[in-house]
């Protein structure tokens, strides 16, 4: 496991949950270039000493950024394209939960501030993660060498509908779009050596979902999940691996969902 990761990787949303525990498992998969991209400075530095306590060996770039503001993604990938000399995995993981409402009780201002991070931040980093990609030769050689992998964190309401007992709307329609996203470019760009697919996790034991697990609404979901518990970050981040992997070269356009069979019921 400690060489399965080759390249330089970027992740977004670096700082806590999902995007720290990815950070995490690619350095203990042998991913030794990491740039590591939050909007919170502080939670950088967290990560970066949790990576530096298990390994002394790794070069790792902290960039703070806004993934909903075009120029801080396009200085980000930039500048880890020049540091690194190339970028070979991205994980687009920034997003926001948004205000929980369903159409009717929701206002404009919160639908477009769930959008502008979930999709638009999203699209704006694969747009430029593309760009970089399509410049550089692949690293290894075919069939399962390729320019690059990208790995955009959705939802299992990215493929579903959110339940009327738990509204979400904005947050349902963002993570739709990050799918159609993720499949159109994979298919545009499989041909030139790009993969594209997507994690999907249900409800995830993050520290903010924690906080507030005594909520007798989530304590219902709990019980409809067929393992009876909610996924893990780390989990999720072992997904998030095998799909940037070579594990997974054949690959693309897939949505992988990590629901404890929830979503089949």
């Amino acid at each position: 496991m400690t060489s399965l990761l080759r390249g330089a990787a970027l992740i977004t949303g670096a700082g806590s949950g999902i995007g720290q525990a990815t950070a995490l498992a690619f350095a203990k998969c042998g991913a030794r270039q990491l740039a590591l991209c939050d909007i919170r400075p502080d939670a950088i530095a967290q990560t970066t000493q949790k990576l530096n306590d298990h390994h002394k060996d790794l070069e790792i770039l902290s960039l703070n950024v806004d993934t909903s503001h075009e120029a801080d993604v396009d200085h980000a990938v930039g500048h880890t394209a020049k540091h690194f000399g190339r970028l070979d995995i991205a994980v687009n993981n920034a997003g926001i939960n948004g205000k929980a409402a369903s159409s009717d009780q929701l206002g404009f201002e919160d639908w477009r501030k769930t959008m502008s991070v979930n999709l638009d931040g999203v699209w704006l980093c694969q747009r430029a993660e593309i760009r970089q990609m399509l410049k550089q030769e692949p690293l290894d050689q075919a069939p399962r060498g390729g320019r690059g992998t990208i790995v955009n964190v959705a939802s299992m309401l990215g493929l579903v509908a959110a339940s009327p007992s738990t509204p979400a709307v904005a947050y349902t329609a963002s993570k739709h779009g990050v799918m159609g996203l993720t499949k159109t470019d994979a298919v545009m760009y499989a041909p030139r050596g790009i993969r594209i697919n997507a994690v999907c996790p249900g409800y995830v034991a993050t520290p903010l979902l924690e906080a507030v697990g005594a909520n007798e609404i989530l304590a219902a979901q709990v019980d409809k999940v067929p393992q009876k518990r909610f996924c893990s970050v780390e989990e999720v981040a072992d997904a998030i691996t095998f799909l940037a992997s070579p594990m997974s070269s054949f690959v693309t356009g897939h949505g992988l969902v990590l629901d404890g069979g929830y979503s089949c019921q």
